[in-house]
């Protein structure tokens, strides 16, 4: 009985290796199966992706130039003003006081710049008179009195002179306690609408130090013209060029697509490019700031959306391009070569020390359903597809896929060719123009 289970269980095992060899010889004769494609010629749009936010392209932060209690404001958020228009006004009451002494200064300045004026015209003419003395009868007019009054005339007309100084001082300094008080009234600089008010009626306006920021107390935009401020990152960044053309969507407008073109490209980076104390960059990534300048914005777009650009940094028309799974890394055979009798060690070293470098290709499919792998030169990338510059000619047939089997494939493997209905489809129609 146990002979009997024992030749069973052979019987088994034998089919089961039967059937495991079968399926790998029909395994190995029927290869790797992959998808293929045909090398094409297609229109290709490189594109750099970066994201941001919306602001407008002209917009004021308005700061207080004195300190004090704002008593009336007269405006509110998002509302539209016009250039010069009244925004609002801080407690004049100390400005007021302070232009009211300049004014009694400049007063009492003049006053005494008078009195000068006077007791200088009072030492010209004894001076005068004591010359004409002085001529008609020189005995009279000692030398010592002579000095005395050319000395009295020259001190009162400096004191003259200091007084007409103080006049203007004092004029200077009512300017400025003018211009002080009128600076409590705050006026719009430009036509737009309040995109933020960060002050009530009641609180006090600070003005800004070196040290210390003042109050933004409010700020105005002209929200007709809207821009797209996007961080690039530093590879990207040589790619763009000012008037590039981009598309930018917005998160609060998921159905509508906003078109603009780049106008300022930073030439410094966001972090500044500053290096941490080892004197090394740090591991973050440095970005630069991109603005595009949208078309025709709505009137309800507001501030500080999210957004999202594709910057069309090339084209190409018609060229040769591959999918972009397609393109494999793979390092090239090294014929071995016979060494002569004569070769030294040096030579041997040298072979020994150079490492061949990985290139850049695709695996070609031949008539046999094999595939050969061939380096190639690439140019721009689109969405899909790389720009083929150098190693295809147009038609010939490539793996395109899947990634897992381009990632297990050699040069020399059998495959067995699939083609995508998509594609299929394509090359048909590409055909039936070429026809026509």
């Amino acid at each position: 009985m146990n002979r009997r289970k024992i030749l069973i269980a052979t019987v088994v095992v034998i089919v089961i290796l039967v059937f495991v060899t079968l399926a790998l010889r029909q395994g190995r004769r029927g290869g790797t199966e992959v998808r293929t494609e045909e090398v094409q010629r297609r229109d290709l749009v490189s594109l750099v992706t970066a994201s941001g936010r919306i602001r407008p392209h002209l917009s004021v932060d308005i700061q207080a130039d004195v300190s004090g209690r704002i008593v009336d404001l007269r405006v509110e958020e998002g509302e539209q003003v016009r250039m010069n228009d009244t925004l609002l006004i801080i407690d004049p009451t100390t400005f007021q006081a302070a232009e009211q002494r300049a004014e009694a200064a400049l007063s009492s300045t003049q006053a005494t710049a008078a009195q000068a004026r006077a007791n200088r015209d009072q030492a010209r003419r004894a001076l005068d008179r004591t010359r004409r003395i002085r001529e008609q009868s020189p005995e009279l007019i000692s030398d010592e009195e002579m000095e005395a009054a050319e000395t009295n005339f020259d001190v009162q007309e400096a004191l003259y002179q200091a007084a007409e100084y103080s006049v203007a001082q004092a004029r200077a300094n009512l300017r400025e306690a003018r211009d002080r008080l009128a600076k409590t009234v705050i006026s719009a600089p430009m036509t737009g609408r309040v995109t933020r008010l960060n002050v009530e009626q009641g609180e006090t306006a600070i003005v800004g130090t070196m040290n210390n920021p003042g109050t933004v107390l409010l700020t105005i935009a002209d929200l007709a013209e809207m821009e797209a401020v996007v961080e690039v990152d530093e590879t990207d960044i040589p790619l763009i060029e000012l008037g590039d053309s981009a598309d930018v969507e917005i998160d609060a407008y998921p159905d509508t697509m906003f078109t603009g073109r780049v106008t300022e490209i930073a030439h410094s980076s966001i972090q500044g490019g500053t290096l941490g104390f080892s004197g090394t960059t740090s591991d973050q990534s440095v970005d630069f700031e991109v603005v595009i300048r949208l078309h025709s914005p709505p009137g309800n777009l507001r501030t500080d959306l999210s957004a999202t650009a594709d910057i069309v940094a090339e084209t190409r028309d018609s060229v040769l391009s591959i999918p972009i799974i397609a393109l494999a890394l793979r390092t090239p055979k090294q014929e071995e070569e016979q060494a002569s009798g004569d070769t030294g060690s040096e030579s041997i070293e040298l072979l020994e020390e150079e490492e061949p470098q990985e290139q850049e290709g695709v695996f070609v499919v031949n008539e046999d359903n094999t595939v050969t792998f061939r380096p190639v030169k690439v140019g721009i990338a689109g969405r899909e597809h790389f720009e083929v510059l150098e190693g295809l000619e147009e038609g010939e047939v490539i793996v395109a896929g899947s990634y897992q089997a381009i990632r297990q494939l050699e040069d020399g493997n059998l495959v067995r060719p699939r083609r995508e209905e998509g594609t299929q489809r394509q090359t048909s129609q590409t055909q039936e123009n070429e026809n026509t």
